[in-house]
């Protein structure tokens, strides 16, 4: 009878993948004045063009480039996560908090879905507006961001070297940097304005920086 297999640590999956991502990372840090490791992290996820980009900063200046990579599975379209089972992946500015090794999905990093925005806005009770938001490997998903497994084992262990205050993830229905958030026009006026919000913080990553 085959033995279950043991949980592993956030340690053991640094100690696993750490060198890979070091190999991968520090040279495009060096290359762009950051300081391995990185001090803030943000990630940009783009529902249309399936797309998900890792920037890095230091303590202070801004934040650079660090890899580009596709989102391989999320359900759901334009528009928010207003209740469990709506299949929506959410919108609007969150942070990466919990890192889970032991995920199905091979790694995963939670988003703070529902935040306190979500919630001053929810349409439903809060114990029916749903939860249990990740960013994860392999290439399925329902209401997540997958990216597959390489890609994740890099993400998460960068992210567990910045602390958790240090980690946003801002999620948009497009990238309003090549096209701005009027070429959507939601009858909500709430989502009206968060999409301003998104494409004006979206201006402090330039799409002309490669890695």
């Amino acid at each position: 009878m085959r033995e279950a297999a043991r949980p592993r640590t956030v340690v053991q999956v640094l100690q696993r993948y750490g060198a890979q991502t070091r190999a991968a990372y520090e040279p495009i840090c060096r290359a762009q004045g950051i300081a391995w490791t990185p001090k803030r992290l943000a990630i940009l996820a783009f529902k249309e063009e399936r797309r998900l980009e890792v920037w890095v900063a230091n303590n202070a200046g801004p934040y650079r480039r660090l890899a580009t990579y596709p989102i391989l599975a999320a359900s759901g379209g334009p528009g928010p996560k207003l209740r469990e089972g709506d299949l929506q992946v959410p919108e609007g500015f969150y942070r990466l908090t919990d890192l889970n090794p032991n995920s199905r999905f091979h790694l995963s990093i939670r988003i703070n879905y529902p935040n306190a925005e979500d919630i001053r806005h929810a349409v439903v009770p809060r114990d029916q507006m749903g939860g249990d938001i990740f960013l994860h490997g392999r290439s399925v998903s329902i209401g997540c961001l997958a990216i597959g497994d390489p890609a994740i084992e890099k993400v998460f262990c960068l992210a567990a070297q910045i602390p958790s205050s240090r980690r946003a993830i801002y999620i948009a229905p497009r990238d309003f940097r090549s096209r701005p958030a009027s070429s959507l026009q939601p009858e909500s006026a709430r989502m009206r304005d968060l999409y301003r919000r998104l494409e004006q913080r979206l201006r402090a990553f330039p799409t002309g920086e490669q890695p």
